[in-house]
């Protein structure tokens, strides 16, 4: 029944429905890889281990720092792997360059769902004058003319209110995303910092920073 009823006013909202449509499927389908992406994400996070490393890192124990940050799957961990694996950069720029990589797979296809969330309304409200345009077309060819605009118009009307339906799907988890790539964010740019700050003290400490590279390289074999 439910499906009859969608078809019915599909059909009734002109054929402007149609990149309403696609509009719809591809934020449905955006929508729900994001909402997996960060659901896996989020069981990747390992604070304790994370913390083992930044013990590690400020008692100079470059070795061990390799060896607990090797093939994580924490976004922060792995952003210190790259960035303490440095070898033709040095530490900040490694760090920022790891970290881009983790914020740009974050917020992948939100600029996708940003656009549905502009496209949507405007293909609605383009379907309902280019609705209303031919209905007013209807104006004295019958003497029912006006029954005949009345109609129209609130068929007319469907294509609107499934823009602005789409876009208020996706702009609560837009806005739910959004927030989420802002803490990331701001969790990359302080480990980073913590990072530095602890590299710079024990190798101020007399911390051998080849010893690391050393650790690293042999674990890459």
């Amino acid at each position: 029944m439910f499906a009859n009823l969608f078809v019915t006013y599909f059909q009734r909202g002109g054929p402007m429905m149609w990149p309403i449509l696609i509009v719809a499927m591809a934020a449905v389908a955006v929508v729900g890889e994001r909402v997996v992406w960060w659901i896996r994400e989020n069981r990747k996070r390992d604070p304790a281990r994370l913390e083992a490393i930044f013990a590690a890192l400020e008692q100079g124990d470059f070795a061990a720092a390799a060896r607990d940050s090797k093939d994580s799957e924490d976004p922060l961990i792995r952003m210190i792997w790259h960035g303490l694996n440095h070898v033709n950069s040095s530490l900040r720029g490694a760090l920022t360059v790891a970290a881009g990589g983790e914020i740009k797979r974050a917020g992948r296809f939100l600029v996708l769902m940003d656009t549905c969330i502009t496209v949507a309304p405007l293909l609605g409200l383009l379907g309902t004058v280019t609705g209303i345009m031919s209905t007013f077309g209807s104006i004295g060819k019958n003497e029912f003319g006006v029954e005949a605009v009345s109609g129209g118009i609130g068929e007319a009307l469907i294509a609107t209110a499934c823009g602005l339906g789409i876009a208020i799907f996706c702009l609560l988890p837009f806005n739910y995303l959004t927030e989420r790539l802002t803490k990331l964010q701001f969790d990359l740019e302080t480990a980073a910092t913590h990072v530095e700050v602890l590299v710079d003290k024990a190798k101020a400490q007399g911390a051998d920073a080849m010893e690391f590279r050393r650790e690293a390289e042999s674990l890459k074999r």
